[in-house]
């Protein structure tokens, strides 16, 4: 029950355009490009069952249709009080010792569009900074966590591209992270709040620090320009899929430039479909002929890019297991995903991590971090499955 068709005025009678449901925006203050809060959600009705005379059998494994409302863990507290809340934060630091508890309990059960405000009335009320008095009061990965949830996803965004640039090395995995998960209305805010910050663009900075194939990949991802329609056409997937093939397995050596051209500019819906195509055609995932054709960077940023697009919760349910597996946890990279998905879609991705893992997200934050970042964290996670 994959496919919808719908006729679209455009074409007439004869034209029929399919359509993949893939879910709809989250109706997300803030994060997401979703409707406002408080509007009904579109609801999509349920497609009519696979035409058997399609090619490859007519279902596509596209994401589910079935419009499952809001994914995300953490959601507006009702009737949250910027003023009222700050006198919670200035009575939890002021005095003796910190209690961390208060913070933990406040910021856990606000949504980013709650907990902004705070940074304008804490200065209001008491004339101070409070990022400034968070930093004398907080330390450590629970610092990192609350100050990363004060910040609006547009500042978290391009504060995090701007570290992942500087430094010794580039964290080229942090900026495929942002950019191939990232609508093109959320990557055009991430460049002018980028610039106004930094005072030189996103762009000159990517320019400045990556090169070759993969500098061009993430430049063209930067530009925030990829089509957004949502229906999709098979005959053109499959050309694109057709084109791939063609730039890669059938050729000696790559075609780089044909894979940027359709990975950068082609609406996510119509790459599902095209990667549908691909496995089909020549009996191998793409991510497969990726690592086969490409090496270094390119390789990793494309298999990335592609891994997103195909199952965005998936994806991160993979970055964060990577994050917490292995020797040391890569924190930098837990915080930014449970802060930066939690009112996206973070119980998709709980259900993909245990699907996956088979142990909740939640175990695996419980057994990997400790103390009020711990709890914090949870908070983010919302529960355990």
């Amino acid at each position: 029950p994959w496919i919808q068709r719908r006729q679209s005025p455009s074409h007439g009678k004869s034209g029929m355009k399919i359509q993949y449901n893939t879910p709809p925006p989250p109706s997300m203050p803030g994060y997401g490009g979703g409707p406002a809060p408080n509007q009904p959600m579109p609801v999509y009705p349920q497609a009519p069952s696979p035409n058997p005379s399609m090619p490859g059998g007519g279902a596509i494994p596209v994401s589910p249709a079935i419009n499952r409302g809001f994914r995300g863990s953490i959601k507006d507290y009702p009737g949250a009080d910027p003023l009222r809340d700050v006198e919670v934060l200035r009575k939890a630091m002021k005095g003796f010792g910190t209690d961390e508890q208060a913070i933990i309990d406040l910021l856990g059960s606000r949504s980013n569009i709650q907990r902004v405000p705070m940074l304008a009335a804490f200065k209001t009320s008491y004339g101070k900074d409070l990022v400034k008095d968070l930093k004398s009061e907080l330390s450590g990965n629970f610092e990192k966590l609350v100050l990363a949830m004060l910040k609006t996803p547009a500042q978290l965004d391009a504060y995090e591209l701007k570290d992942a640039i500087k430094g010794a090395g580039t964290d080229e995995a942090c900026l495929i992270e942002i950019l191939s998960s990232r609508s093109n209305a959320e990557i055009r805010e991430i460049n002018m709040v980028y610039k106004t910050e930094n005072k030189k663009s996103l762009e000159d900075a990517i320019s400045g620090d990556t090169s070759g194939h993969f500098r061009r990949l993430l430049i063209s991802l930067a530009q925030g320009n990829r089509d957004e329609r949502e229906t999709v056409d098979i005959s053109v997937a499959k050309q694109d899929a057709q084109a791939l093939y063609a730039a890669g397995e059938n050729k000696v050596g790559t075609d780089e430039s044909k894979f940027n051209a359709i990975l950068c500019a082609r609406s996510k819906p119509h790459l599902r479909a095209v990667f549908h195509e691909y496995q089909q055609m020549c009996g191998r995932d793409l991510e497969k002929s990726i690592d086969r054709e490409m090496s270094g960077d390119l390789e990793s940023g494309m298999v990335a890019v592609v891994k997103c697009i195909k199952n965005t919760p998936a994806y991160f349910a993979e970055r964060l297991y990577k994050a917490m597996k292995g020797a040391g946890t890569k924190d930098k990279t837990l915080i930014r995903i449970m802060v930066t998905r939690s009112e996206v879609d973070m119980l998709d991705i709980r259900q993909e991590y245990v699907k996956t893992y088979g142990k909740s997200l939640y175990t695996d934050i419980s057994g990997d971090t400790s103390g009020d970042y711990k709890k914090l964290l949870l908070k983010l996670c919302g529960g355990s499955d």
